[in-house]
């Protein structure tokens, strides 16, 4: 009977392959491919949303933490809602009107200096080990479903999440991500919740068996707790691969609201996955790995079929984070990493915007509609060729690296120590200025290197090591600092920047206009 539930994530693994397809037939030019024309409603968006910031961590991760520590498992998952919320309802808006790809670009509108440009390589990163982390994250599944080895399972499931993500870009994504959407929250709230919460004996049965303190919310210690909020919380304010979905919202209102329902449903989704665990705690006490626990809980607590679909609903969460890191890599390279190492040579003095548009020139203008469409298929034809290439580089690295998450701590701890103080600085302070924000990403990349290095040597396990949070703390102290003497000590940023930057907030300019350091 174990075929069925097999079946039913073929089927899945088949139908993602199919939204590659569909995608391809709405993608006419690069804003379709990179941020799906910005036409998402509120449905999509929400959905969307949601199932790129709920990955492998959140739901096979949230599980196993409430197997582990009762209820309070559920603060990791409640960080990265809270952090969709604090983004949608103070950020979103205003990123939304913005009209460009990148966060990087963002920073180059806001202070109009080249020394913030150096954020595209530390976001490049991020994307990466990201895409990399959740590769190897659904890979586990395929190893429990279908008896394949580690890096068959990478190249496989691999494969068909840079198939979708390659031919149809955002809208294949979007399709997907809705679908996958639509399966978690059917396969944890309407069957693993109701089955393992059933199985156990409700609530009373769980208190009876693992005693009142497995209820308690602070039950996981609250270093834990704080270490969620510094990492996925923060760390979401600023990732591209979250800021990429805002750009795909077709109006401001969207982007705040349908972003902060995506936030609850997070919220809901955390509250969910540790009562999943907690019930499984007492149904199958003997589970060595908390990361076991959800498939171990679809294959012999739910019945055939249901624990299928359960599966499904992992490898689509780990799938959402996947494509969105995938694609956000492929952006953050073709528009920030690559103008950018060519500008050392000199190769670089003529800006090259996604849209087609050159310099302040707006090349594409001149050709005529033949022209335009040219372009528009060479730039879309483009797009893919970096999707593709940097897949291929992901899944190498999920095969290759064993340990990933290291890699990707370090990406995080530098994104967070390094560029939040310059992105949010720029966003909500008008005296912050270019050569404060160079200078801010200089000092909080630097310190946060620093102390990391410094733990790893001392082997300090009292504080974790590279796992630590005291280099995030070290470097956003260093970064707030520097940004605020350094920008109050320097001129303010040039006029005519600031008033390009407030028509942009204003919504004043049309999607195409070049974004340039002057």
């Amino acid at each position: 009977m174990q075929a069925l539930n097999i079946a039913i994530v073929v089927v899945y693994l088949v139908a993602m392959l199919g939204f590659g397809w569909w995608g391809k037939s709405r993608t006419r030019n690069a804003s379709d491919y990179l941020v799906a024309g910005r036409r998402l409603g509120p449905l999509l968006y929400t959905g969307t949303m949601a199932a790129v910031v709920l990955g492998g961590a959140s739901t096979v991760g949230g599980v196993g933490l409430g197997y582990q520590y009762g209820i309070s498992g559920m603060w990791l998952v409640v960080a990265i809602g809270t952090g969709v919320l604090l983004l949608s309802l103070l950020f979103a808006p205003t990123i939304q009107k913005l009209k460009i790809y990148t966060v990087s670009q963002m920073l180059t509108l806001r202070y109009g200096h080249r020394a913030t440009r150096v954020s595209g390589i530390v976001m490049l990163a991020y994307t990466l080990m990201l895409c990399a982390t959740s590769t190897g994250a659904y890979a586990t599944i395929f190893v429990v479903l279908f008896g394949w080895d580690r890096a068959l399972s990478i190249a496989v499931g691999g494969a068909i999440v840079l198939i979708y993500s390659t031919i149809g870009g955002m809208w294949s994504i979007t399709l997907a991500d809705m679908a996958q959407f639509v399966i978690k929250t059917i396969g944890v709230f309407a069957l693993m919740l109701p089955f393992s919460l059933a199985a156990a004996g409700g609530f009373d049965g769980i208190r009876e068996r693992a005693g009142a303190e497995f209820f308690s919310i602070t039950g996981i210690g609250a270093q834990s707790i704080i270490t969620y909020f510094v990492v996925y919380t923060l760390g979401l304010l600023i990732g591209q691969d979250i800021w990429q979905r805002v750009f795909t919202s077709r109006t401001p209102v969207v982007a705040r609201w349908g972003g902060s329902a995506a936030g609850v449903y997070c919220i809901l989704y955390g509250v969910a996955g540790a009562v999943i665990g907690m019930s499984a705690s007492v149904i199958l006490p003997a589970i060595e790995s908390r990361d076991d626990v959800y498939a171990d809980v679809a294959l012999n607590v739910l019945p055939i079929g249901v624990g299928g679909l359960v599966l499904a609903a992992a490898v689509a969460a780990m799938m959402s984070t996947a494509s969105g890191a995938l694609i956000a890599a492929a952006t953050v390279a073709r528009t920030d990493v690559v103008p950018f190492v060519a500008g050392w040579s000199g190769r670089g003095a003529m800006e090259h915007d996604v849209t087609g548009a050159t310099g302040a020139t707006g090349a594409t203008g001149a050709t005529g509609a033949t022209g335009e469409d040219a372009t528009a298929e060479h730039d879309v034809a483009s797009s893919r060729w970096w999707v593709l290439g940097l897949g291929i580089v992901t899944i190498a690295l999920a095969v290759v690296v064993q340990d990933v998450v290291a890699a990707l701590t370090i990406a995080y701890d530098i994104l967070v120590g390094g560029l939040l103080v310059a992105i949010l600085g720029g966003l909500v302070w008008r005296r912050g200025n270019g050569i404060g924000a160079g200078a801010s990403m200089a000092a909080g990349t630097l310190v946060t290197l620093g102390v990391m290095t410094y733990l790893e040597i001392t082997a300090e396990v009292r504080y974790d090591g590279i796992y630590s949070n005291y280099p995030i703390y070290f470097g956003l102290g260093a970064s707030l600092l520097v940004y605020a003497v350094v920008s109050l000590a320097t001129r303010p940023t040039d006029p005519r920047v600031m008033a390009a930057w407030d028509r942009r907030v204003a919504g004043e300019v049309p999607e195409d206009a070049p974004v340039s350091v002057r």
